[in-house]
């Protein structure tokens, strides 16, 4: 299918970046806030692919998909983890948990190639959080795409086991090469890769411009481009420590060798029900 003049769909684009330049730049202190870090759970010391505090699922459905999962992992290195949470208390869920993954290093650490599904309850909102190797395949659009498409109508139904299984089916089969985007999917993709651009480029500009402050700390150090991508504008949701469901779950052995270093960054999508 083809669409009207693309131009005028990223006018509505530039005119959003050009507002977020000048407000960071040219308003008076703005540029110093920095969001706080989300807290997360510590990583368990048996690591495997379902994670359910609540009861999402049945001993079964949690089993069932657990196993689909690992094996997967066993035979791609890919790491596809699942976890269910009551809520974020307060903290936009994608920021949360793109901050979980890349602290819990999901994926392997040469490859990137970790993905987090977070589905939250209470607050009816979910996520999908990509590694930075698998972002290529499991775009924005897509990931998208799998929530409002399959996830979102099986939970309505309270079917949260199917709108999984399906969600992660679908994940697997792109991966493989065996899932065909649609044009508008393919279409969707470039207006985030321009957004993406013009936000280093704000990064790169307001590191210029700040200096340090009264205590000496640097106002942009390590940690700052970390706190931007990874966190949202709250405070801890108060998950910190460990889950006494996060204890491992009912393979005994987790992940071959555990979770490996993988990184994220902010790709992904999220939703509710």
């Amino acid at each position: 299918m083809r669409y009207g003049n693309h131009n005028t769909a990223y006018k509505p684009l530039t005119f959003v970046v050009g507002l977020i330049l000048y407000v960071f730049l040219f308003v008076p202190g703005l540029s110093a806030q920095i969001p706080d870090i989300p807290e997360v759970p510590k990583k368990p010391k048996s690591e495997t692919s379902v994670y359910d505090e609540i009861g999402l699922l049945n001993a079964s459905q949690k089993a069932a998909l657990e196993r689909k999962l690992l094996n997967y992992a066993d035979s791609t290195s890919t790491q596809i983890v699942v976890v269910a949470i009551g809520s974020t208390n307060g903290q936009e869920i994608g920021y949360y948990a793109t901050h979980w993954a890349h602290k819990w290093g999901i994926g392997q650490e040469d490859k990137d190639n970790g993905v987090l599904i977070v589905v939250a309850k209470d607050d009816r909102k979910m996520t999908i959080r990509t590694g930075y190797g698998l972002e290529h395949l499991l775009t924005d659009a897509l990931s998208r795409r799998i929530i409002e498409k399959v996830m979102v109508p099986n939970f309505k139904n309270g079917d949260f086991y199917g709108g999984l299984d399906e969600a992660t089916d679908v994940m697997i089969q792109i991966f493989a090469g065996e899932y065909d985007q649609t044009d508008e999917e393919k279409s969707s993709n470039l207006p985030i890769i321009i957004f993406i651009i013009a936000l280093i480029l704000f990064f790169i500009l307001i590191s210029r411009q700040s200096g340090k402050p009264k205590g000496g700390r640097r106002l942009l150090d390590d940690d700052f481009f970390g706190h931007i991508i990874l966190s949202g504008n709250g405070r801890s949701s108060g998950h910190g420590g460990s889950w006494g469901g996060f204890g491992g779950g009912s393979s005994g052995g987790g992940f071959s060798g555990g979770f490996g270093g993988g990184g994220f960054g902010g790709g992904g999508a999220s939703g509710g029900w």
